[in-house]
């Protein structure tokens, strides 16, 4: 096989170069961006951050001397960019993240002070002489030296436990750092000085996901506006609030709190008269969609968006004339670039995907962030014809020895008699006459959605490459179609989405060149529920294997993940009080059906999903005899990011579904139980009760 022809493949994904979110300079003449690349034979990824002309032309590196540069910000001067790393200079190597700044027409980077419990995430001041930023402190303490101290005392402490009375105490990969909080600093970009804005206070911000997004300084710089849990115990379920620092007196005053709404992402306007932030009435409904708000001088404030159906995305940025703002938001699957005309209240589409993640604006000059089914992210300019521009190829080359799969959308008729999107991705060079087998591919959430975007962990080319005919439906609970369609499933997981996933699979059992005898179906996370799930509802023979990656097995014992909070609300009762409504939406409670082999993933460090779900659904399949496998991960979280152990991940993944696939094993003849496995139907709630019928739309 020629080396321009080759299936794309695991080693091919990490070879590829990831790039990451743009920073414009203040003229709009260039972009800067943090590109990682990785080493499979070192186990190990770098990044590095790359200068982009907006005119297009060859990429220039700015620098080399570090391995993690990242989140590069452009100064208001255009004279320096910041970014984080951590480095050695000097003879001092950072132990946390710091702040670095280095001049756009190359040079040395320096080091800009030094935070003892390191820099998180940042935001530079309008006059380009300070920076804001986020970092975990011990509140009570009231010095840098004693936050250095503190930190020192605690990495050399010789216990491992953890203690703690919070409700919140860890998150995602990671436990909340003991007696530490995520406060607003002030640095000094001449001398390296900082301040804790909310030193002596009780304030801080989001414990979960404290980033850039969660403030933003006047266009004065003498104010900062944050969004914050006024609560006394945080927990994840908590409504924020607004709040608004003075930098010079560092007096906190609560900007807008309202109790039945969770509010967030906000961004003053250029002329700093009105605030936008995005708002979600949750004293209404837990699941309601984040929505574009508006805050006055005078303390008024309003949703603008209430009369459209989709969720909006931080971050928020305001139209250069402070008329409108520029966000992003899914629409059907893919996610768009928007404008909302406020005086019009109307919003119009400026750019649309395929997958939308990043954008920027300056001097006229919109850059974007964009990815596909079709390639990695990729950086553009919008021109004055409403046409994108690439201005890089860093992927280029390498994905030119690779032949792709195209891809396409098509509607079903799913539960409810609703339209279902499902996606198609057919394999490299798909001839229609002949017959191919199908991966079913469940996406987590389960309110998001699969898009036409580029996936990292679970790449849809290739999945394709190995010869399957890939389908991800959007089923009932899925974003981006509106909140009706988000919120059918609350309190009755699993029943629309089995029979979404089966009028897909029956639509793709009436085409000519699927193989009735190699129907498979994968998912993570909340698509490892429904593979299990499946397996108690499906009768066996309908697919010959499942995976189930950092699935949800059992609903009681799952209140030891870091949501437990959000368990009543999705599932209609606590456990205690309504043991068989949450057994009614457990895979536990059918294990008595289950038959179906089944490839069971998880990682040690996943407290969204605990892995105690994936060893007690694996064990519950060995003690009923049914042919399955473990892979543990002691090292992952919910997902897989290290590059040999995703290597291992896809060769377990491949080999688990070959090994179950006995027409691609032996080249055997259809049986008469595969001759009759088309007909095959799911008993309820799975059942699709009407021929699914399709209409192919342009992808």
């Amino acid at each position: 096989m020629s080396k321009k022809n080759q299936p794309f493949n695991v080693e091919a994904l990490w070879q590829l170069e990831r790039v990451g979110a743009p920073s414009l300079s203040p003229d709009g003449a260039q972009a800067v961006v943090s590109v990682s690349s990785y080493d499979m034979d070192k186990n190990k990824g770098a990044n590095h951050l790359y200068l982009l002309s907006t005119l297009g032309g060859e990429p220039r590196r700015l620098t080399s001397a570090g391995e993690k540069d990242g989140s590069p910000q452009w100064s208001p001067s255009g004279e320096q960019i910041a970014f984080i790393a951590r480095r050695e200079q000097e003879g001092s190597k950072d132990e946390e993240a710091q702040l670095y700044l280095i001049a756009p027409d190359g040079g040395e980077a320096r080091r800009l002070g030094s935070v003892a419990t390191g820099v998180e995430a940042f935001k530079w001041f309008p006059d380009g002489r300070h920076i804001a930023f986020i970092s975990w402190v011990w509140p009570a303490l009231k010095s840098a030296k004693a936050q250095a101290q503190a930190l020192t005392d605690f990495k050399a402490r010789k216990t491992t436990a953890y203690a703690t009375s919070e409700a919140l105490y860890r998150f995602w990969d990671h436990h909340i750092p003991q007696g530490r909080v995520p406060h607003l600093h002030v640095i000094d970009v001449a001398n390296g000085k900082t301040q804790d804005l909310f030193e002596g206070s009780d304030i801080s911000l989001s414990w979960t996901e404290a980033d850039e997004d969660c403030f933003d300084i006047s266009p004065d710089g003498r104010r900062i506006v944050f969004a914050f849990d006024p609560a006394a115990e945080k927990r994840l379920d908590n409504r924020f609030a607004l709040g608004e620092v003075e930098v010079k007196s560092r007096k906190i005053r609560t900007l807008l709190q309202e109790p039945d709404w969770h509010l967030q992402a906000p961004r003053y306007s250029h002329a700093g008269q009105h605030l936008a932030f995005v708002a979600s009435h949750q004293g209404q409904k837990h699941n309601m969609p984040s929505q574009l708000a508006v805050l006055d001088t005078h303390g008024a404030w309003a949703v603008v968006s209430e009369d459209w159906d989709h969720e909006v995305d931080a971050p928020l940025t305001w139209a250069e004339d402070d008329l409108g703002l520029l966000f992003t938001a899914e629409e059907r699957g893919r996610r768009h670039l928007w404008h909302f005309d406020l005086p019009a209240q109307k919003v119009q589409r400026i750019v649309e995907g395929g997958n939308i993640t990043a954008f920027a604006q300056a001097s006229g000059t919109l850059v974007l962030a964009h990815d596909s089914v079709q390639h990695p992210t990729r950086i553009a300019v919008l021109n004055a014809d409403g046409q994108t521009q690439r201005i890089e190829q860093f992927n280029d080359k390498r994905l030119a020895d690779f032949r792709f799969s195209r891809h396409e959308e098509v509607i079903v008729q799913g539960a409810q008699n609703d339209p279902v999107q499902m996606w198609l991705v057919y394999p490299p060079d798909f001839d229609a006459s002949k017959k191919y087998p199908v991966m079913q591919v469940i996406h987590g959430g389960p309110h998001t959605a699969f898009g036409d975007s580029w996936h990292w962990r679970w790449n849809h080319q290739a999945f394709a490459a190995q010869g399957y005919i890939v389908a991800c439906v959007n089923y009932h609970g899925s974003s981006s179609f509106g909140y009706a369609f988000k919120d059918a499933i609350t309190h009755r997981w699993g029943e629309l989405e089995l029979q979404d996933v089966e009028a897909g699979t029956d639509y793709l059992l009436q085409q000519p060149w699927v193989d009735a005898r190699r129907i498979f179906a994968t998912g993570g996370s909340y698509g490892g529920y429904m593979v299990a799930w499946m397996n108690g509802h499906v009768p066996a023979g309908r697919y010959q294997a499942y995976v189930c990656h950092a699935g949800c097995y059992d609903w009681q014992a799952m209140f030891a993940d870091d949501a437990y909070a959000w368990h009543a609300k999705e599932l209609g009762a606590w456990y205690w009080n309504d043991p068989a409504k949450i057994a009614s939406q457990s895979p536990h409670s059918f294990a008595q059906h289950m038959q179906t082999p089944t490839l069971v993933i998880h990682g040690a460090k996943d407290y969204r999903v605990p892995d105690a779900q994936g060893l007690a659904y694996y064990n519950t399949l060995k003690a009923r005899n049914v042919d399955a496998r473990l892979l543990w991960f002691p090292d992952e979280n919910h997902w897989i990011l290290q590059p040999q152990n995703s290597r291992l991940w896809y060769g377990e993944f491949f080999d688990w579904l070959k090994s179950h696939d006995s027409v691609a094993a032996a080249g055997a003849k259809p049986s008469k139980a595969a001759k009759t496995a088309k007909a095959t139907k799911a008993e309820k709630p799975g059942k699709s009760d009407k021929t699914a019928k399709a209409r192919k739309a342009k992808s």
